[in-house]
């Protein structure tokens, strides 16, 4: 069976130096947070190109500790794409913030930025785009809007390291950005991991404060704080991953791009990418007419696909209580619904990127899209 992703492949290509890293840290020690988790964010903030990079334990805490850094909290409101993982929105509502959630556009599947200026109140403080499944969403369009109306500009590129949106890496757009290193990401941990980035640096310092358990110096509380630290383990295994970014994110673009060309049936569609754009692949997401029907049929030809995301974040049982209903964001429900996610990772073979692209050739699921 071919997986969805194999990790495994990567980690014996690569496993005497990320046990080399590893085991560096075992000797000195430094486990939590640390040397080591500081090289990263060094490092990895030099590459993405922004000035301040802080680790942290995920991403879901570096979209928390962002929005605190911001000054979000109850009253205010963020923007958030329906069309996300649901992180985004735990993000804002962790500070008791409400996300506001709008649709995304019928062709890129990222955040509308027309969606997006409509649900703007006196109460918005921030729109959060997500650069979903490594496409950048039109940020030129979300800063424009953003400008007009006083508010702050949040990147989540937890599935993004590495793409750029016209020339510039996504993480050093908006005034703060947020990724994850969850294991799968294009850029991965050995367990979790998330960083923050800003050109700002009280933003990125009052996140050490918060992170460190509210401390800048130890045992001494500032503020009521939070255990986030990136381990240092995660850190080293980070910095090894780094070295390999662009070699991965190369052969990802190799079979994502093979996939746009070579896939022809009309029975399945797919992303579309804006020229100004560079996608990383992070996930090749399609829409099909009957996803059970799709996933079932592929994995009796021995090709395991799965779906991103099967309910979009305003039906979710967690916010009924925000009164959204089916039909407020119909491109995001209708992706939802549809969605089907293809194998796609670094170390597929040609013969394996063949196989997915014939199988999905030679599908004739009956359903029809009900436009």
């Amino acid at each position: 069976m071919l997986k969805r992703i194999d990790l495994t492949r990567d980690f014996q290509k690569h496993k005497d130096e990320f046990l080399t890293a590893i085991k560096e840290v075992c000797e000195n020690t430094a486990f939590s947070g640390g040397p080591y988790a500081d090289k990263f964010a060094g490092e990895f903030g030099e590459y993405i190109g922004v000035k301040y990079m802080t680790g942290v334990n995920n991403g879901t805490s570096a979209l928390h500790l962002a929005m605190l850094a911001l000054g979000i909290g109850p009253g205010d409101e963020v923007i958030v794409p329906a069309n996300t993982y649901i992180a985004t929105a735990w993000g804002v509502s962790y500070t008791g913030a409400k996300p506001v959630f709008v649709d995304c556009t019928a062709d890129t599947w990222e955040i509308d930025p027309q969606k997006a200026e409509e649900a703007i109140t006196g109460k918005t403080k921030a729109i959060a785009g997500v650069h979903l499944y490594g496409q950048p969403f039109d940020f030129k369009a979300i800063k424009e809007i953003a400008d007009r109306h006083a508010l702050f500009t949040i990147e989540d590129c937890a599935q993004a390291a590495g793409a750029e949106f016209e020339g510039i890496k996504c993480g050093n757009l908006a005034d703060i950005s947020c990724f994850s290193f969850y294991p799968g990401k294009n850029l991965y941990s050995f367990g979790e991991g998330g960083a923050v980035g800003s050109r700002n640096k009280d933003w990125i310092d009052k996140i050490n404060v918060y992170k460190e358990q509210g401390c800048r110096v130890r045992y001494y509380h500032e503020v009521i704080g939070y255990n986030m630290r990136l381990e240092g383990i995660q850190g080293a295994v980070l910095s090894v991953g780094l070295k390999h970014l662009d070699e991965w994110t190369d052969r990802r673009r190799v079979i994502g791009q093979r996939y746009d060309r070579e896939i022809v049936n009309p029975l399945i569609k797919k992303q579309f990418h804006p020229d100004n754009t560079k996608h990383v692949y992070h996930l090749y997401e399609t829409q099909v007419p009957d996803p059970e029907h799709f996933l079932k049929y592929m994995a009796e030809n021995g090709v395991e696909c799965n779906r991103h995301y099967p309910v979009p974040c305003h039906l979710q049982e967690a916010y009924k209580d925000l009164g959204y209903k089916t039909g407020d964001c119909p491109n995001a429900e209708k992706l939802a619904a549809h969605c089907a996610t293809l194998p796609l990772f670094p170390e597929m073979t040609d013969n394996e990127a063949k196989l997915v692209i014939a199988l999905c050739n030679a599908y004739t699921g009956e359903e029809r899209f009900q436009d």
